[in-house]
């Protein structure tokens, strides 16, 4: 076993793959962004898949592209109007957007339908927009007492 300090360093792209190849492209390209991409393409050939839809709205939040993940937010709960969590998704990009009234209405839908993670949503950073409003205090009051 070589010393760790003279280990060979792993190919570059330019080493690995040759210049102006498809995988070179996409070696060097961040993996954040092949997934939008690559998702992208997925959800346009199977736009029903909700795994990718929800794994999509993920990776565009990270990205900060906040109303594109809004449209993957709204076609997720068209899928799957009983879906809590889709729900949920949905209230945390409505907070991200600072939208309180339809945030808070969208997350008591989410606890409506089952959504039962107080201690998450109490943490989760999505929502700090509105976790200082009256409605979202009593919102969790009300449904923790079930």
């Amino acid at each position: 076993m070589p010393h760790p300090s003279k280990r060979p360093s792993p190919p570059s792209s330019d080493d690995a793959f040759p210049p102006g190849s498809v995988l070179a492209l996409l070696a060097g390209r961040p993996q954040l962004d092949f997934e939008v991409e690559f998702y992208q393409r997925l959800i346009a050939s199977s736009p029903e898949f909700h795994e990718v839809l929800r794994a999509q709205a993920s990776n565009l939040t990270t990205k900060g592209r906040l109303q594109d993940g809004l449209v993957v937010d709204k076609r997720l709960v068209a899928l799957r109007p009983a879906d809590p969590t889709a729900h949920y998704n949905l209230a945390c990009r409505y907070a991200l957007l600072r939208q309180p009234d339809l945030a808070l209405h969208t997350l008591r839908k989410a606890v409506e339908l089952g959504y039962r993670d107080f201690r998450y949503m109490e943490e989760d950073q999505d929502l700090d927009s509105i976790r200082k409003d009256p409605r979202f205090r009593q919102l969790v009051r009300e449904y923790r007492r079930r």
